[in-house]
């Protein structure tokens, strides 16, 4: 039995759910998402809380039981409190800049890196003297926003030697010694 599949979803106030055979719809206050169920799991409502049943053992169905609780938690907690990634772009001339909804990023290259993010994000990005500058990307969707998170760190990923490029705020990268260290 799926642990994570068992546990009920409470659902908060200001957030409704409504379920449409196999699909699940959630609004919130930062807005409104929906998904649909596999037909082998089954979502009910009762008292303020959602519960999921599987209709047998099969391993697939134990799977797809506490993968599709765990998407509509998700769902929920995205659309009351919303999610944020904070990304760090270090390096010597490295800058960022949000106007509307393209971010350009200057970070080694030839060419500034234009990226348009989707309506679902918002980003803002900050720039202070001596310190590196920062984009912070916030959504009610946790998978577009990490996806959009890692397209825009794989411009510049960070290098090990000196640790340019774009990184996820408190992310260790492991750093290596040089050619002078090898001799």
């Amino acid at each position: 039995m799926s642990r994570i599949g068992k546990s009920p979803i409470s659902i908060p106030s200001g957030v409704e759910v409504k379920i449409d055979g196999n699909v699940v719809h959630v609004k919130g206050p930062k807005g409104e998402a929906s998904e649909m169920l596999a037909s082998c799991v089954t979502v009910e409502l009762n008292d303020g809380e959602l519960v999921f049943h599987r209709e047998s053992e099969a391993p697939d169905h134990r799977a797809k039981h506490g993968l599709y609780r765990a998407l509509v938690m998700n769902m929920i907690e995205g659309v009351s409190e919303g999610y944020k990634k904070v990304l760090e772009v270090i390096g010597v001339g490295f800058r960022a800049d949000v106007k509307g909804q393209v971010l350009t990023l200057s970070v080694g290259h030839s060419h500034p890196i234009v990226f348009e993010l989707p309506e679902e994000i918002k980003a803002s990005a900050e720039t202070a003297k001596g310190k590196a500058p920062v984009v912070t990307l916030e959504s009610h969707d946790k998978q577009l926003l990490g996806q959009v998170a890692a397209k825009i760190r794989s411009f510049r990923k960070p290098e090990p030697y000196k640790g340019k490029g774009i990184r996820f705020q408190g992310e260790q990268v492991r750093r290596k010694a040089g050619k002078s260290a090898g001799k």
